[in-house]
């Protein structure tokens, strides 16, 4: 791996992967990189190409084809379509229901993890998502998985008012025959169930810190 340093934030959905990596990003001054918003990136423009969602060869088809490239503005990597991110047309709820098939398609995941480990090129990041310990950056010293109780997780998703079957998500994710959620091989596990973000941000910081200073 590059000098960079990629810090891996994994973890079940509601478990504040996002917020926490936006928070260690911008406290280590280092980029930040939302995996989750690359695979709805994808699934949007499925959507806007009316790609039969069911028909794995047809969604690896357009991902083989599609004109992404990485930017990195304000210090957040993101996935351009054409030159145009669709920051606020990823977030419906056509297009949440519509990751999963997306995401579940192994030539998807593996166009994907080529294009997230060529992140690197800007810089130490702090990427977040579900198989990135795992999977994208396996090698990487600074890997953390974060969870919290199901009726925590389900408060919180309903505080953003999103309604979401977490049980069924977290089946699918981890049942996935392709780079599956898991707790990654030597990540420190943060359950931060009635924890504040500032509480579990703290948790990660002063890890990596630790494991900083003793590589010195």
């Amino acid at each position: 791996m590059p000098d960079s340093i990629v810090i891996a934030i994994d973890g079940t959905s509601a478990s504040g992967k996002s917020t926490n990596a936006r928070r260690v990003a911008k406290a280590l001054g280092y980029s930040y990189v939302d995996t989750g918003a690359m695979y709805r990136t994808l699934a949007w423009h499925c959507l806007q190409a009316r790609v039969d969602l069911s028909d794995a060869k047809a969604v690896a088809a357009v991902c083989r084809k599609w004109r992404a490239t990485l930017r990195s503005e304000q210090s957040e990597v993101r996935l351009y379509v054409d030159g145009y991110f669709p920051e606020h047309e990823i977030r419906t709820l056509e297009v949440s229901d519509a990751v999963p098939h997306v995401a579940a398609v192994p030539k998807v995941r593996d166009w994907m993890k080529k294009k997230q480990r060529e992140c690197i090129q800007f810089g130490n990041l702090v990427m977040e998502g579900r198989d990135i310990g795992s999977n994208v950056f396996p090698e990487t010293d600074y890997k953390f998985y974060l969870d919290a109780s199901l009726d925590e997780r389900s408060r919180r998703r309903s505080a953003d008012g999103v309604d979401e079957n977490l049980a069924a998500r977290d089946q699918r994710d981890s049942q996935r025959a392709s780079a599956p959620l898991m707790i990654p091989l030597g990540a420190m596990v943060v359950n931060n169930s009635g924890m504040t973000p500032e509480q579990t941000s703290e948790i990660i910081l002063t890890e990596i810190r630790r494991k900083q200073a003793e590589a010195r």
